[in-house]
């Protein structure tokens, strides 16, 4: 009896194991509507906090979002529901081993110094003739061309549509609704993923 407990615990211990490895190899983001074995692997390690209640079956819905946004606020983090790099490291102390060049959904990951912008600071149209809005950044079309998508951790994801004369090199503007959302932001150095 004792040795049948043991092996479940071995065999649930190994399928952990690979699981983790599986997301260290290829970078991990678990946002809402994501599937597959990156968020099963969340979704595991979540419930050995205690924070997921849920069937651990690989779709991230409303509560693992919710068990993110609960972990997130345990550890100081940024409570997004999203779960990135920043996050996955907490939640898997060997996360520091994840080859972070294969990036968030095959993006590569890229530094940059990052500003904010609104559409009551311009004129209200990107340099492609767009409005100037959530989910765009301004960059240098040398390092990040017209029409790259990029996902900003505790953003979302942002398309270059727009360019100005103080954008030069790993600089680049991101565009919020509100002036009070981007006074909010700030002047921030941060890692983006280049999706495209």
């Amino acid at each position: 009896m004792r040795f049948g407990k043991l092996s479940i615990c071995i065999l649930v211990g190994t399928a952990i194991m690979l699981l983790c490895a599986t997301a260290m190899a290829s970078g991990i983001l678990v946002k809402e509507g994501s599937r597959g074995p990156d968020v099963l692997t969340v979704q595991v390690l979540l419930k050995e906090k205690g924070f997921f209640k849920g069937k651990e079956d690989g779709v991230c819905g409303s509560e693992t979002v919710n068990a993110i946004k609960k972990f997130q606020a345990s550890e100081g983090l940024e409570v997004d529901g999203i779960c990135g790099m920043q996050t996955y490291r907490r939640l898997d102390p060997h996360a520091s081993d994840i080859d972070i060049n294969k990036g968030v959904e095959g993006g590569h990951p890229v530094f940059v110094h990052a500003s904010a912008y609104s559409p009551e600071e311009t004129s209200g149209v990107t340099s492609l003739g767009t409005r100037v809005r959530k989910g765009i950044i301004a960059s240098d079309p040398s390092v990040i061309p017209m029409g790259t998508r990029v996902y900003i951790p505790g953003y979302g994801e942002a398309v270059a549509e727009d360019c100005g004369g103080g954008i030069k090199g790993h600089t680049i503007d991101i565009a919020f609704d509100t002036h009070a959302e981007a006074i909010a932001f700030g002047r921030q150095d941060i890692e983006i993923y280049i999706l495209n």
